[in-house]
């Protein structure tokens, strides 16, 4: 497919975190581009020079609607929602009204619209705690938080309205997604942020005064939790093999979990910023939090053979060098801002 012959692809959320990753993704890869965002999480300066920025609402069926007709979108990326567990068990009602009341409405301006691909952003939360070590797409999904239903419901609801309606989807469900863009054109900038890798960035420069370690009674290599960490530039080349591959045969449909298949102890992550930072951090030994589970990796291999997918970031050091430069060049964005 040619530059030429490429359709406009909305992003939604695309001023956020993994969103505006997405939305350098496809520009690199000559997609044109629209945001949408409602700037409640999401940040003007994250989305690049020449991208169409609607600020608004996705249950905004009007906007969608002259959205579609502007740019003659095709497809849709949907990362737009909230994304805080621990919030999701305090205020449920928000995450079920954000996350999948918004995407229904979405899903059904996309019917409307006549736009036949969707790309969907979920999560390895849907799988609550598994039996297994390495968690496949056949894993039972059993949700332990609202946070984690949420995107299961929206999972559901696309694979009953592509069954009904000529719209194909991508569900990809992402483990640990950290790092930022290597030319450091956007990162995670959310204050407040709970991402271990974040928020051990954060300590290393001065802007914490520690970082928790919640539970170290695991049955781990060193008591505490393992995580699967992917590089959020990493993830963001999955959405476009991913919308290549829907656009190719609008008859299938594609989920996928994201992530390396190995994992990394929270003391092994926070050694490797001691180490590429050259500091050492305070570590606070916590209890551990209420549905943690000891360890949490993907089987990609699915990504790998759907797609031939090769993840050019699928190292620890390089993903934190990578959120290092970012936080650097964030703190001069809000000094100058």
């Amino acid at each position: 497919m040619t530059a030429q012959s490429k359709p406009c692809v909305l992003v939604t959320g695309g001023a956020g975190y993994i969103g505006s990753h997405a939305v350098l993704a496809l520009k690199d890869a000559g997609w044109p581009v629209a945001v949408i965002d409602n700037l409640t999480t999401g940040f003007r300066f994250a989305i690049p020079e020449g991208v169409p920025l609607y600020e608004g609402d996705i249950e905004d069926a009007d906007l969608l609607a002259r959205i579609f007709a502007e740019q003659g979108t095709a497809a849709i990326m949907h990362f737009a929602g909230s994304v805080v567990v621990p919030e999701s068990v305090e205020n449920p009602l928000k995450y079920y009204e954000n996350n999948t009341a918004k995407s229904r409405a979405l899903i059904a301006a996309a019917v409307k619209g006549g736009v036949q691909h969707f790309i969907f952003s979920s999560t390895a939360a849907t799988y609550g705690i598994p039996d297994v070590a390495a968690v496949s797409e056949n894993t039972p999904q059993r949700p332990i938080n609202p946070y984690g239903w949420s995107k299961l419901m929206t999972e559901q609801m696309l694979a009953d309205v592509a069954a009904a309606h000529p719209l194909n989807f991508g569900v990809l469900r992402y483990f640990n997604v950290a790092g930022a863009d290597p030319q450091a054109r956007t990162g995670q900038s959310t204050a407040g942020a709970t991402h271990l890798i974040k928020v051990a960035i954060e300590a290393a420069l001065g802007k914490r005064e520690s970082v928790s370690v919640f539970g170290t009674d695991y049955a781990t290599v060193d008591g505490t939790g393992v995580r699967d960490y992917i590089h959020v530039s990493d993830l963001a080349a999955a959405h476009v093999l991913t919308l290549e591959a829907l656009i190719a045969d609008p008859a299938r449909s594609l989920t996928m979990n994201c992530g390396y298949g190995r994992g990394f102890s929270v003391n092994e992550v926070l050694d490797a910023v001691d180490r590429v930072t050259n500091r050492k951090l305070d570590r606070r030994i916590e209890g551990r939090r209420a549905g943690d589970p000891d360890s949490l990796i993907s089987d990609s291999s699915r990504l790998k053979a759907t797609l031939g997918w090769k993840p050019a970031n699928a190292d620890l050091d390089t993903i934190i060098a990578h959120a290092l430069a970012w936080e650097r060049k964030l703190t001069d964005l809000r000094g100058h801002a």
